[in-house]
């Protein structure tokens, strides 16, 4: 094993509930840019496991503590098995983003279940968990986390974007790294794709088929969120209370909705860029060519498609390297990006009891 080398195991599960992605990665210790993804999968959930994780954001405290607790255990087994398939032998530590039930900013709160000890117990791993709640007990948006690993491991393109449950952008300018989310994605284009027997709306060819809703696409640009300043950041809850109010009372087809939804996120992604700039693309939305398609039509620019496995496991990689910066107490989450008081080392370290 190379000694210059650390060994993390990055987890992220994403408000679109495809799965945990479980990524195997390396970093050199004098270049973090200089890193690896060895070994990477998503393992989907369950019908349960989705339902449970759809409707825990109606559950009272002592429920959600509860499944912590069992999602703690759930994510344990399945790091065990990845660990087992893939035949690793060397961890350094977890680094485990959790699944997001609660981000209401704005009061104070956001929860990630996916209990650190529970984790660290099952695996005998040391294990790094819980980012968002130091930053926003800083008066902070607790995301997006992701923008620190942006600065430091992708620095060549000058946007870095994300299109998974929501489409988050991060960039330099004047000297701070700005990020933010730009709008939901995956929560909304799934959820009318699964009122038409499909799990997502492939390619967009869906979209591609439907009608356009001029009514609901103002509609929608038109939402405040829109004109608000960074840092800022969605939840979905913020969906739930204003997204689906809107395109229910539009009484649209899921077609129609597919296809002015989809022109919907091209126009905020493309609002969002500035004309001929380098924009490096993952997340599984990527895939979605009508989209793509329809931001360039949009803007003038360049979305760079890397290769399957940082389209797929990029956040996976970072909460990874996030976690590394941590145990390093180095600084992993900017106030220019969440609007705390200052920089700061976030996260929560656990050690396995014996």
């Amino acid at each position: 094993m190379n000694k210059n080398s650390i060994s993390i195991l990055g987890l992220m599960s994403g408000t679109s509930l495809d799965g945990i992605d479980l990524a195997y990665v390396t970093f050199e210790k004098d270049t973090y840019q200089n890193f690896e993804i060895v070994f990477a999968e998503t393992i989907t959930y369950t019908d349960n496991w989705r339902k449970i994780l759809q409707n825990a954001l109606h559950f009272g405290n002592e429920k959600l503590q509860a499944l912590s607790v069992t999602y703690g255990d759930y994510l344990g087994d399945a790091i065990n098995h990845f660990v087992k398939k893939h035949h690793i032998t060397s961890i350094d530590f977890i680094a485990s983003h959790g699944h997001t039930i609660l981000h209401q900013p704005e009061k104070g709160i956001t929860l990630q279940i996916g209990d650190g000890q529970t984790i660290a117990n099952k695996t005998q791993q040391k294990v790094v968990c819980d980012f968002r709640t130091q930053d926003v007990a800083l008066g902070g948006q607790g995301a997006p986390l992701v923008p620190i690993g942006d600065e430091l491991l992708f620095s060549q393109y000058e946007y870095c974007m994300n299109l998974g449950g929501f489409a988050n952008i991060s960039f330099h300018d004047n000297g701070k790294r700005i990020a933010f989310d730009i709008c939901p994605v995956n929560v909304v284009l799934n959820f009318y794709a699964q009122k038409l027997g499909q799990e997502y709306d492939a390619n967009g060819d869906i979209a591609k088929s439907g009608m356009f809703d001029e009514a609901l696409f103002h509609q929608l640009n038109a939402l405040a969120y829109y004109a608000k300043n960074p840092p800022k950041s969605l939840g979905i809850e913020w969906v739930h209370e204003t997204i689906f109010p809107i395109i229910s009372a539009s009484k649209a087809a899921p077609q129609t909705i597919l296809r002015t939804f989809s022109d919907h996120i091209a126009w905020q992604i493309a609002d969002t860029i500035t004309e001929g700039k380098k924009v490096l693309c993952t997340g599984g939305g990527t895939y979605n060519q009508y989209i793509i398609q329809k931001i360039t039509s949009f803007k003038k620019c360049e979305l760079v498609i890397p290769d399957k496995n940082l389209i797929e496991f990029k956040e996976a990689l970072i909460f990874g390297f996030l976690g590394l910066l941590r145990v390093d107490n180095q600084i992993n989450c900017l106030s220019s990006v969440t609007g705390a008081q200052k920089n700061h080392s976030s996260g929560v370290i656990f050690y396995p009891n014996t």
